[in-house]
């Protein structure tokens, strides 16, 4: 069994039996095993700690503890007791923390804004370092998974930013949407909290210490860093037209060093040696800082990642700046541009050319476009005129001549010779001259280039498709309803290079044909 298909097991029997959590059951496994931590905002009953008792089970002989804190929680309740027989006899302050947190390896921690100052402290050393500092000690905690949650965001003034921000993935979590899974669930009779994972697929120590070198090791490509960029300056335009600070989206450095972390992971356990576009949306958990920015997040990423995506790996912004300078160069070389000025028509509201006589308007009279065309190709004896306000005003009969933009029109008896109103309009004739040969031969070799350089971005989409796309909707942490965004970005770019293929092929013609 493949690292991949072992993860993919341990998710179906990680959310056996249970509803409408599959996804935040999978963003738990994925925290514990990139070492990151999961806040989890939701009312009371909808089962938060659920999830942080299931996730024990992913793991071979885990310890977990839990703990719903209170204003009037104390350190000891937490992290142990003092040692009173270490206290008496050896004169050290130190706990007794096998059953507490610093000796869990997954730990749930309900309501934790209620946690005093003490307790958030030594919360940010754990985190942070993986360490405990009993006494005048230092002693390393195996802690695999830390979820925390609340009904409610942090308070504001009471100085909880530090331990939120170190809380890496946020997720809402809802009561059940659908009727059905509603009435399922309630009329469910099995015991959710019992241990549903086969032996076989449980994370043993030794895999998860062996995985964290490989993680480390994950590629993060071009194409995923850029975009990054993208989307962090698209949260800073966003920021700027928040009139109320605290409706900004901020994202400090230390939160996007632990977002690649935690793509890398997302990669690794897909079996893959570097992180692409379809991880990337894992960053939707990541960077919200209250539920109603979530919405705007999810629409920078889709948009970012369908404009960009795949044309950050090929270069195409710059491919095609290069290849329009190209185009530009050779033109400007090659053609000779002569102006000249032409007599031609002026419409009047699109619909309409005026009459004149001798220069001046003929009593402020029109006629259809519609029926001077039909006068140029065959004998029309009769004419709509229409006034100023273009309504029609008589049919008059009526001859072409063999000067332009003129006709014949009968009117009270006689016989006018009028002229459709026009314009002198200026148009350009282009002659050609072939390049000097230097100049040709150093545009062959750019052609040869980039027509070469394309031909590798295209064979590179092509080879990597199945690798990134084809499995892109099987990926284990991210709905499959996502992956049509990347496939489009995917067909879009490859498309824009065949494109950029002809528009080379062209400039090369316009400069080859001169030899001829």
């Amino acid at each position: 069994m493949n690292r991949s298909e072992k993860i993919r097991n341990l998710i179906k029997d990680l959310t056996t039996g249970l509803y409408e959590r599959d996804e935040v059951m999978k963003l738990a496994l994925l925290a514990a095993v990139s070492g990151e931590s999961l806040f989890l905002l939701g009312p009371p009953g909808v089962g938060k700690s659920m999830v942080a008792r299931r996730l024990k089970y992913a793991f071979k002989d885990a310890q977990s503890f839990e703990y719903l804190m209170t204003r009037f929680s104390t350190p000891e309740e937490v992290f142990g007791p003092v040692s009173i027989k270490k206290l008496k006899e050896e004169d050290k302050y130190e706990r007794k923390t096998e059953q507490y947190m610093p000796g869990a390896n997954i730990v749930f921690l309900d309501e934790i804004w209620k946690s005093s100052s003490s307790i958030q402290n030594t919360l940010l050393t754990i985190i942070n370092e993986k360490v405990y500092r009993n006494g005048e000690q230092e002693f390393p905690v195996d802690l695999k998974g830390l979820i925390t949650a609340s009904n409610e965001l942090p308070p504001e003034g009471e100085n909880f930013g530090p331990l939120y921000d170190r809380l890496l993935l946020r997720y809402h979590l809802h009561e059940i949407k659908d009727e059905q899974v509603f009435l399922k669930m309630i009329t469910q009779t099995e015991e959710v909290y019992s241990d549903p994972v086969a032996e076989e697929h449980k994370i043993s120590a030794g895999d998860l210490s062996e995985w964290q070198e490989h993680i480390d090791a994950v590629r993060v490509e071009d194409e995923v860093l850029s975009l990054i960029r993208i989307i962090r300056d698209k949260l800073q335009e966003y920021n700027k037209k928040q009139d109320n600070p605290s409706l900004e989206i901020k994202v400090f450095d230390r939160r996007w060093k632990k977002i690649i972390r935690l793509l890398r992971t997302s990669a690794f356990l897909n079996g893959r040696d570097k992180v692409d576009l379809m991880d990337c949306f894992l960053m939707r958990h990541a960077l919200w800082n209250q539920p109603q920015q979530i919405e705007v997040i999810e629409e920078i990423l889709a948009e970012t990642i369908r404009k960009h995506g795949y044309s950050i790996a090929v270069g195409l912004p710059m491919l095609r700046k290069e290849i329009r300078e190209f185009a530009e160069e050779v033109d400007q070389e090659v053609r000779i541009k002569i102006a000249r000025t032409e007599e031609v028509l002026r419409p009047v509201e699109e619909e309409y050319y005026e009459l004149q006589k001798n220069g001046a308007s003929f009593a402020g009279k029109y006629l259809t476009v519609k029926d001077y065309n039909k006068l140029q190709h065959s004998e029309v004896p009769v004419l709509n005129l229409y006034d100023d306000e273009f309504k029609l005003v008589s049919r008059l009969s009526a001859e072409r001549t063999d000067a332009p933009f003129a006709i014949r029109l009968k009117h009270n008896a006689q016989i006018h010779q009028l002229q459709l109103r026009t314009y002198q309009k200026e148009r350009y004739d282009y002659h050609f001259k072939p390049p000097h040969p230097l100049v040709r031969n150093y545009w062959e070799e750019r052609h040869e280039k980039l027509e070469a350089y394309l031909q590798k971005q295209l064979a590179r989409l092509e080879k990597e498709k199945p690798a990134e796309l084809q499995r892109g909707s099987e990926h284990l942490f991210i709905d499959e309803g996502l992956f049509p965004i990347v496939e489009a970005n995917h067909s879009e770019v490859e498309e824009a290079l065949k494109s950029l293929q002809l528009q080379l092929e062209k400039t090369q013609h316009a400069y080859d044909r001169q030899l001829n």
